[in-house]
C-alpha cells in the first residue's frame, strides 16, 4: 500500500520550484553587479551603496507584503515577485557605460531596489505557504521549513558561481538579458501549472495588524536583525574585495581567474550554509524535543558563534600581508562560521512559524523578514564602511559585536506557553 501524499504537497513543490528559480537569479545578479562595478573602479563604500536600496526596499516590502498577501492571496504576491525581478533584469541591461559615475550609481540603486521588493515578495509568500501546507506533528513544520530554506540557500550559492562565470564568459549585458528570458519562461510555467492549496485573501484585513503584539515575535525579530547584520558585514563587500585584491593582477586573465575563485568561494559557502540548514532538524532532534528546548537552543547556538569572527579578525590584523596559511585559515574559519550560522538561521525560521498562528502567519512572517532585511541593510552599510576604514579585520570585528547583540535578543525568548504580550 503506497503512502498517501500530504495535503498541499503539490502546491508546496510548485512554490519551492518558483522560489529556487528566483534565488538562482538573485544570487547571480548580486555577483554580477558587485564584480562588474568593482572592475569599473567603484570604491567599497560605493559598492555598498549599490545594495542599500535593495535592502531598504526589503524593509518596506516585508512590512507591507504580509498585509498584501493576507488581503489578496499568496499566489499573487509570489507571481508579483517573479515578474518584478524580470523587469529589474531588463532594466539593468539598459545601463549605459557612458553615463556619469553617480548617474550609474543612482540607476543601479533604483533597479536593485526593485529587485529587493521582488525578492521579499517571493520569500514572504514561500515561507508563509509552508506554515499553511506543512503536515503537523513530529517535527513536520521544522523539516519542511528546513528543506525550503536550506535548498534556497544552496541554489543561491550556485547563483553566485553562475553570476561570476557569466560575467567572465559573456559580459554584463548579455548575462542579465539571458537571465531575464529564462526567469520569464519559468514565471509563465508556474502561473499555468500552479495547483490549488494556497488560500486567497481576506478583504477585511487591516494594515495596522501587521505589527505584532507577541513578545516572542518581537524579540526574535530583534535577534534576527543583528544575526544577519553579522553575516553581511563581511560577506557583501569585505570578503569579495579582499580576495580580489589578493588574487587579481589587474589583467583581463587575472580578473577572470579572480572572478571565478571569488564566485566559487561564495557559492561553496552558501551551499554549505543551505545544506546545514536542511540538516538542522536532525541535528537538533526537532521531532522529539519540547519546543522550549529549541528556544533555549537558539540562545546557545548564537552564543557559540560570537568568538569565531573575533578570532579571525585578530589573525588577519596580526598577520599583515596576505599569506597562504592565513588564506587557508580564513576560508576554513568562514566555512565553520557558515555552518554554525546556518543552525541559528534555521532555528529562527522555525521559531517564527511556531510562534505565530495560521490567521496571522503572513503578517508575522512579513514583520520578521522586515527585521531580516533591516539586518542585511545594516550589514551592507557597515561592510563598505568598515572595510574602507579598517579592512577585513574591521568587518570581522564588527560582526562579533553584532552577534553579541543578537545573543541578547535571543536571551529574551520564552516557550510559547510562557510568552507574554509585548
Amino acid at each position: 500500500m503506497t503512502a498517501q501524499r500530504p495535503e498541499g504537497l503539490s502546491a508546496y513543490v510548485a512554490v519551492t520550484a518558483a522560489y529556487w528559480a528566483f534565488m538562482l537569479s538573485d544570487g547571480a545578479l548580486r555577483m554580477l553587479v558587485l564584480l562588474h562595478f568593482h572592475t569599473l573602479g567603484f570604491s567599497p563604500v560605493q559598492l555598498a551603496y549599490l545594495f542599500l536600496l535593495y535592502e531598504l526596499a526589503g524593509i518596506v516590502t516585508n512590512l507591507s507584503a504580509g498585509w498584501i498577501a493576507a488581503r489578496f492571496g499568496l499566489t499573487r504576491t509570489l507571481y508579483a515577485g517573479l515578474g518584478l525581478q524580470v523587469l529589474a533584469l531588463l532594466a539593468l541591461a539598459r545601463l549605459d557605460p557612458s553615463w556619469a559615475l553617480w548617474s550609474s550609481v543612482a540607476y543601479v540603486m533604483a533597479v536593485q531596489g526593485a529587485s529587493g521588493v521582488a525578492k521579499d515578495l517571493a520569500k514572504m509568500s514561500s515561507k508563509s505557504a509552508v506554515k499553511l501546507l506543512a503536515p503537523s506533528g513530529e517535527g513536520g513544520l521544522f523539516r519542511w521549513v528546513a528543506v525550503l530554506t536550506g535548498s534556497k540557500n544552496a541554489v543561491k550559492g550556485a547563483g553566485f558561481l553562475l553570476g561570476a562565470a557569466l560575467l567572465g564568459l559573456w559580459g554584463f549585458t548579455a548575462s542579465v538579458l539571458g537571465m531575464a528570458l529564462i526567469l520569464g519562461a519559468i514565471l509563465a510555467g508556474v502561473a499555468l501549472f500552479m495547483p490549488g492549496g494556497l488560500p486567497g485573501g481576506k478583504k477585511g484585513t487591516k494594515f495596522s495588524e501587521v505589527f505584532s503584539k507577541d513578545a516572542n515575535v518581537n524579540w526574535l525579530s530583534f535577534a534576527r536583525v543583528f544575526l544577519f547584520g553579522a553575516r553581511d558585514v563581511w560577506f557583501v563587500v569585505g570578503i569579495p574585495i579582499y580576495f580580489y585584491a589578493v588574487l587579481s593582477d589587474g589583467s583581463e586573465a587575472g580578473n577572470r581567474a579572480a572572478f571565478f575563485t571569488i564566485g566559487t568561494f561564495m557559492a561553496v559557502w552558501t551551499i554549505l550554509y543551505g545544506a546545514v540548514q536542511a540538516y538542522a532538524p536532525k541535528l537538533l532532534r526537532a521531532g522529539t524535543r519540547p519546543e522550549g528546548e529549541l528556544v533555549q537552543a537558539a540562545r546557545h547556538w548564537v552564543g557559540a558563534l560570537i568568538a569565531l569572527p573575533a578570532l579571525l579578525a585578530a589573525l588577519v590584523a596580526l598577520a599583515g600581508e596576505p599569506q597562504l596559511w592565513l588564506t587557508v585559515t580564513l576560508i576554513t574559519g568562514l566555512l565553520v562560521f557558515g555552518a554554525v550560522f546556518a543552525v541559528n538561521s534555521s532555528l529562527h525560521s522555525y521559531l517564527i512559524l511556531a510562534f505565530t498562528s495560521g490567521e496571522r502567519v503572513t503578517m508575522d512572517v512579513g514583520f520578521y523578514y522586515m527585521a531580516n532585511a533591516a539586518g542585511r541593510l545594516l550589514g551592507t552599510l557597515l561592510s563598505g564602511l568598515s572595510y574602507q576604514l579598517g579592512g577585513l579585520p574591521a568587518c570581522l570585528g564588527t560582526a562579533a559585536v553584532l552577534l553579541a547583540l543578537s545573543w541578547l535578543g535571543a536571551g529574551r525568548l520564552t516557550s510559547p506557553a510562557e510568552a507574554q504580550p509585548a
